[in-house]
């Protein structure tokens, strides 16, 4: 059956229903349909203003949220497209700190709807188009545009960037990405351009994507060569090509992402004022991500989905102050949840483990049956009743940790919505 286009002026929710409905693929990748709309909504000519892609495995969001900060307190505008978003749709394209609307985001659907014709376009790839649209109409000075998925033929690649970035590389999205870290290294470098900056902010960086930037010539910049970071205590200092900043705070988010996001700020604006970069990287918060959202017993919540996060999000943990560590967790059953649950496994006191319902949701009893066999776990239907679980168990000197997918995190944090306490 033939899906018609909203009619003029729809509501949002509508339009995502028949974005959804008319290429039903979640994930088909490649350049060439994207390519084809964005050339005659004349996307990929944006004059003066400058364009930085980050992929990576981890880390791509915090690493914009700072470069996004830090150039909005020197004055310059600035657009980011990331994804997926973790409460409203509308958080997929942000301009100077504000979530686009829902008007704005209808219009440009409009727009790429007129233009697409009989080109079949994804739901990320509307959305692509739809924050591209959006940022030329602003005439920004940066654009940040957040990799969905791998490097080389996602949807954001349409665009030749001043500046590309690769803030981490482990294993995930396997299928398409392949299943050593030296093809997915491969894959996220090739968002390189040849003459142009290849900012790499992961530390044991596979040769593929070294060989891959000098074939083209790209200028690549990797942590531990051309620019490092050291911690001393309560501050940290960074060194680089343009700078060398000492004493900076330590920040809210990863440390590594903070330093490739300075890293990145070298080259973008070498004479951008040092204050605004350490205000940036030691204020600088993300929802979702390490987010303390409740006291007595604490709760944070984090998106981490893979085993790579789910590393740091450890390293985290063992430095908080608890009596107990209890973990609500959701996964899909696509993320490769042995390796995420093993890393975690040894410090959670009991797992309230629950279904996601959503198509590619893990269900609870699956997820146990990935435990080791003394591990204390319950199984629940809903995030809901894992949580109304735990506020039974735990003690004001507790702490909870929710995590496993952005899913998870978001329908917790519907949960606290009128929450007294929180």
């Amino acid at each position: 059956m033939k899906q018609v286009a909203p009619k003029a002026q729809a509501a949002l929710n509508t339009w995502l229903d028949y974005l959804l409905a008319i290429h039903p693929t979640e994930i088909d990748m490649g350049l060439v349909r994207v390519s084809e709309v964005a050339s005659r909504l004349g996307l990929t000519e944006l004059g003066m203003t400058k364009v930085v892609t980050v992929a990576g495995t981890n880390g791509k969001g915090t690493t914009c949220a700072m470069i996004e900060a830090a150039l909005q307190q020197t004055g310059k505008t600035v657009g980011v497209y990331s994804s997926p978003h973790l409460l409203h749709y509308n958080e997929r394209v942000r301009i100077n700190g504000v979530d686009a609307t829902d008007e704005a985001l209808v219009s440009a659907f409009e727009a790429i709807e007129s233009a697409r014709t009989d080109i079949s376009l994804s739901f990320f790839e509307y959305a692509t188009l739809a924050g591209l649209v959006l940022f030329k109409r602003e005439h920004l000075d940066v654009i940040l545009l957040e990799v969905g998925l791998g490097g080389r033929l996602d949807a954001t690649n349409i665009i030749d960037a001043d500046i590309s970035v690769v803030t981490s590389i482990d294993l995930d999205h396997q299928e398409y990405l392949g299943d050593t870290r030296e093809l997915v290294a491969a894959e996220k470098a090739g968002i390189f351009r040849a003459g142009r900056a290849a900012i790499v902010g992961e530390p044991d960086c596979p040769q593929t994507l070294i060989d891959y930037a000098q074939s083209i010539s790209a200028n690549l910049y990797r942590v531990g060569h051309e620019f490092n970071y050291t911690c001393h205590g309560a501050d940290w200092h960074y060194s680089g090509q343009h700078f060398n900043l000492n004493s900076l705070p330590l920040p809210k988010l990863p440390q590594p992402n903070a330093a490739t996001a300075i890293a990145v700020l070298e080259h973008l604006s070498p004479d951008i004022d040092k204050a605004a970069i350490a205000d940036a990287v030691g204020n600088t918060q993300l929802a979702g991500r390490l987010e303390h959202v409740c006291d007595k017993p604490r709760v944070m919540v984090d998106v981490a989905h893979n085993p790579h996060a789910a590393r740091y999000l450890r390293s985290r943990l063992e430095n908080v102050s608890k009596q107990r560590l209890f973990a609500i967790c959701g996964m899909l059953k696509d993320k490769d949840a042995t390796a995420v649950l093993s890393e975690l496994s040894l410090d959670i006191t009991h797992w309230y483990l629950s279904d996601l319902n959503v198509p590619r949701g893990a269900t609870a009893l699956a997820l146990k049956a990935l435990l080791p066999l003394d591990s204390q776990a319950s199984c629940f239907a809903t995030i809901g009743a894992a949580w109304n679980a735990v506020k039974q168990d735990a003690k004001g000197d507790d702490m909870v940790i929710v995590f496993g997918s952005f899913y998870t995190v978001a329908a917790f944090k519907e949960l606290l919505k009128g929450e007294s306490f929180v």
